[in-house]
């Protein structure tokens, strides 16, 4: 079944992230397009370059027969590479449909299976192995393109096989042979054309793929970048960002691909996730988004460091970061801008360690930092508000482009994920609570799913966001995810997300999930941080060899007990955490338990530690 759009007005003179690429090379043609770090060393591509690519590769997607509407696929980390061919996709008309690269079998068969691709762009070996596992059951996969050919060739007989140098070569003999077939398809692209198939998480059943059209690409562009954007003044050429968070995931394609197509921003890939420390110190970006589970690791590594710093540098540090937190506290009841005292203390917090801790985090230059995907605690965006790097929460999801509010400069309320677009109309349903969007960002609907589509966007076209919020002075505070209400045993609704964030605040917390649907009272299931803890339990001089032997320990059991009080401190009897068990093991993508994008299935969680669940309301686990 092929899933088909509205048709749509002529294309001719449609604005585009093709188009947008295309100016920038005759404009700018040695302007810095992006970097690569390759031998040790960051490797410049110019826009020309980058340009001349993406015809190169279009053309050879054409001489593979790839028409109007086909789907190309791609499965990498973060690369040159990725751009080029999402770009050659969308420039023939194509749809890219990208794949995690920690994404197992199972999903790659679901994910090629169900968008009908025809090409797939596979990193490297391990890549291309599980695409290979599962051809048998993929009858439109016709192509496997490989990018790295170390462990591939002269290895494998698959004759749909196909180098990426050798498919540039097959580019340039196609474009030489037919002149303008490229820019032809490009004049043919309307607003409403699909661009992208974005799959979807997953956290309650298999990813479905959103369809994702021009227009939507364009609005959120000018919701983003426009003059009343994220940016002021607004990002341009001479501004940095670093590529890090999958590329096949909506929020890391618009602060990649789109923004540095629609306004000419330096994009740095960084070497992999675990170099993006390394990365950001050298880079020093001015433009940084993260998702929060990055911004809790930050401020970790700073309270790490901080501990184990000399009694000098210790007090030292401890003055400047009171005084900072002073200045976080003026800048957030001012909306996030400076007060002539704040800027005063955070002079003097500058020269006694803000200045080093910005550098060393990577963040010494940053003048637009966000978070977004997930909530995240008011205490981690106060501690780095303080610092001078004020980070302004954005809302959206897939299915609206990621483009629904956003905290501007200057008018930030921490807590809030801030202000709708300009574009964006939004309320709150008056019986559910549930929060409603409509505006141009508004996905198109699920690829082959009409029902779900029906039941996500309504007869007048607001889009059911799955989200429970409340406005207030009109910025919009998500409260939790409507499937993620609990309701006790004794009828009281529970948020488990803000419980979650206040233990997760903690270093030594990597993941805390609550329990207590139809239960008498809240227990949790957490996850230690390896690093915080095994650092803290050297100290301590706790013997231990392996993270469960770690969990297994009393004293570990007894400083996560302490985290628990001072959280439950602060909340109400109902919403309190009465008992928890520590995890076993870390929260794996492979073994089910997290999304790709490392959210937590609470359902396979449960049943997959079930006898630690009932462990906590049964027998002497119980409490009363």
């Amino acid at each position: 079944m092929t899933t088909t759009l509205e048709p749509s007005t002529q294309g001719t003179g449609t604005t585009t992230i093709v188009t947008r690429i295309r100016d920038r090379a005759r404009e700018t043609p040695s302007g810095v397009a992006m970097r690569s770090k390759e031998k040790g060393l960051w490797r410049e591509t110019s826009w020309a370059e980058y340009w001349d690519d993406v015809l190169d590769v279009a053309h050879a997607l054409l001489d593979l027969g790839v028409q109007r509407g086909d789907r190309v696929a791609i499965q990498s980390e973060n690369r040159r590479e990725w751009l080029v061919a999402d770009l050659a996709t969308v420039a023939v008309g194509g749809v890219t449909v990208g794949l995690y690269p920690t994404n197992p079998p199972a999903e790659v068969v679901h994910v090629l299976r169900d968008s009908g691709a025809r090409v797939l762009v596979a990193e490297d070996q391990e890549q291309l192995d599980k695409a290979l596992e599962v051809s048998g059951e993929l009858p439109a996969l016709e192509h496997l393109v490989y990018v790295e050919p170390r462990g591939v060739r002269g290895r494998y007989t698959e004759p749909r096989l196909l180098f990426w140098g050798d498919l540039l070569g097959r580019g340039r003999a196609h474009r030489a042979a037919h002149p303008g077939a490229v820019e032809q398809e490009m004049a043919r692209t309307s607003s409403g054309d699909l661009m992208t198939l974005i799959y979807t998480s997953g956290t309650t059943g298999a990813p479905k793929g959103a369809m994702l059209t021009v227009g939507n690409c364009e609005a959120t562009i000018a919701a983003l970048t426009g003059p009343a954007g994220l940016l002021d003044p607004p990002a341009g050429p001479k501004d940095q960002s670093l590529s890090y968070l999958p590329l096949c995931h909506v929020a890391e394609r618009i602060f990649t691909t789109w923004n540095n197509a629609a306004t000419g921003i330096q994009v740095n890939f960084a070497e992999s996730i675990d170099t993006v420390p390394e990365n950001l110190r050298e880079i020093q970006p001015t433009f940084f988004f993260a998702v929060p589970r990055i911004w809790e690791k930050l401020l970790a590594n700073v309270q790490i460091k901080q501990s184990a710093a000399s009694t000098l540098k210790r007090n030292a540090g401890n003055l400047g970061l009171a005084l900072s937190a002073k200045v976080g506290r003026a800048l957030e009841a001012n909306g996030g801008a400076h007060t002539g005292g704040s800027r005063v203390l955070h002079g003097i917090a500058w020269v006694l360690v803000v200045r080093a801790l910005r550098e060393r985090l990577g963040l010494r230059r940053v003048r637009w930092a966000g978070c977004g995907a997930a909530p995240v605690s008011v205490d981690v965006l106060r501690f780095f508000m303080g610092l001078g790097v004020p980070v302004h929460e954005v809302y959206g999801m897939t299915e609206n482009t990621a483009s629904a509010t956003a905290n501007r400069p200057g008018r930030i309320r921490l807590g809030t994920v801030g202000e709708a677009h300009d574009s964006v109309e939004l309320r709150i349903d008056e019986a559910t609570g549930e929060v409603l969007t409509r505006g141009p960002a508004t996905f198109a609907g699920y690829w082959n799913r009409p029902e779900a589509t029906a039941e996500t966007i309504d007869a007048e076209g607001w889009l059911h966001t799955g989200d429970v919020g409340v406005l207030e002075d009109g910025r919009l505070r998500i409260t939790d995810r409507m499937k993620d209400i609990m309701i006790t045993a004794g009828g009281k609704n529970v948020a488990p997300s803000e419980i979650e964030n206040a233990v997760k605040v903690s270093p030594l917390i990597k993941e805390c999930v609550v329990i207590g649907d139809r239960r008498p009272y809240l227990t949790a299931l957490i996850g230690i941080e390896p690093d915080t803890v095994g650092d803290w339990a050297q100290k301590q001089r706790i013997a231990f060899t392996t993270y469960r032997d770690l969990t297994e320990r009393d004293e570990v059991k007894a400083v996560v007990q302490g985290i628990v009080d001072e959280v439950n401190a602060g909340l109400n009897p109902v919403e309190q955490i009465k008992t928890f068990r520590l995890l076993p093991k870390l929260l794996d993508h492979e073994d089910g338990e997290l999304t790709a994008t490392q959210k937590v299935r609470r359902s396979a969680l449960a049943e997959r530690y079930s006898s630690l669940v009932e462990s906590m309301y049964t027998g002497k686990g119980a409490r009363s």
